[in-house]
This record gives C-alpha cells, sequence and structure tokens, in this order.
C-alpha cells in the first residue's frame, strides 16, 4: 500500500517533465524573430538596390553568393532579383516550419492551446499528432530543399558539378525519404483502426 502510493507521485512527475520542452519552443520563438529580422534587412537592401543604391546592391550580391565577372557593371538585374527573391521565400518557408514544429510539437507533446472555435485556429491543427506533423514536416523540407535547388541552377556556373550532383542527389533523397514516411503512416492508420473493431 505504501509502495504503491510511494509510486503514485513518479508517474506524475514523468508526465511533468514533459514541460522541460518549453525553454526549447521558446528557444525557437527566438529564432523565429531572427529570421523576421534578417526577411526584412534583405527586403530593405532590394528595395535599395532597385532606387540605385550601390553599397545596398554590393550587400545583395555577397548574401546570395552571385559571382560578377571583371566587366560588369553594378546594377540589379533579373537574375539578382530572382535569387534574393527566391531566399525571401526560403526564409518564409523555414518560417512556416518553425511555426508548425512549436504550435504543432506543443499540441501534441506539452499541453493542450485551446483553440476549439477560435477564428484564427489553423486548420492543420484539429488533428495533429505526431505521425500527421512527421509528414507535415517532411513535406515542409522538400519544399525547403526545392528552393535552395532551383537557387543552386539558377547560379549554377559559381558551383561545381560534384556540388550541383550532390544537392540533386540530397533532394531525391530528401523525396524519397518523405514518400517514405508518407506511406509508413498510411499503412499504420487502417492498422490501428482495425485494432479497434
Amino acid at each position: 500500500m505504501n509502495s504503491n502510493n510511494h509510486l503514485r507521485g513518479l508517474p506524475g512527475m514523468i508526465f511533468a517533465s514533459r514541460w522541460l520542452q518549453l525553454p526549447l519552443y521558446l528557444g525557437l520563438i527566438l529564432a523565429q524573430a531572427v529570421y523576421v529580422f534578417h526577411f526584412w534587412v534583405e527586403l530593405v537592401h532590394l528595395v535599395e538596390a532597385a532606387f540605385g543604391d550601390k553599397a545596398a546592391l554590393d550587400m545583395l550580391i555577397k548574401s546570395i553568393g552571385y559571382k560578377v565577372s571583371a566587366d560588369w557593371v553594378p546594377k540589379l538585374n533579373e537574375t539578382v532579383i530572382m535569387l534574393v527573391v527566391l531566399g525571401l521565400i526560403d526564409v518564409v518557408m523555414i518560417s512556416n516550419l518553425l511555426i508548425m514544429v512549436i504550435i504543432g510539437g506543443y499540441e501534441t507533446f506539452v499541453s493542450r492551446l485551446n483553440l476549439e472555435g477560435h477564428p484564427d485556429q489553423p486548420e492543420w491543427l484539429s488533428h495533429v499528432n505526431a505521425s500527421v506533423l512527421k509528414v507535415k514536416l517532411a513535406t515542409a523540407i522538400i519544399g525547403i530543399s526545392s528552393i535552395h535547388l532551383l537557387k543552386t541552377f539558377i547560379n549554377a556556373e559559381n558551383y561545381s558539378d560534384k556540388v550541383l550532383l550532390w544537392q540533386t542527389l540530397i533532394h531525391v533523397a530528401f523525396l524519397f525519404s518523405a514518400l517514405a514516411i508518407a506511406l509508413a503512416d498510411r499503412l499504420m492508420v487502417p492498422a490501428s483502426s482495425d485494432s479497434k473493431h
């Protein structure tokens, strides 16, 4: 009897240990703030470069790794704009990934957010669980990898064939990983629903 009373507190302590993840999610929120700041810095440089600011254009060229020839006239061309915009899209997609991890992870592993009936509740949050979160994260990572690959191909002259090949192979590996996760999730759902009957 006494041993049962003693053990009763242990499961409670183990269950309460989920709150140790809270600082991790708060840290991701801080990382999100850094991404927002980075996004606006790049956007301001793009707008300034569009109005002829040479210093802003130099900053953009350095940040995107664009290789210029010796006779290059410093101006904002279509390739530079495209690479900068793809970089901004990349930041947005990583930010979306962070939101999915923060909100979905907190809801799944720490505590309920009690957003039922809230007009801004994300549609995907109503049926989120560990499996759904894995598939969504894998899909988001493929999107981010696609943007990186597109940026590399647009700026291909600045990369070796080896780098281009490895980036393509890594992207294909992400695709197959996401397909495997989705397939495993689909196979597990019918099995779990059958076990209930």
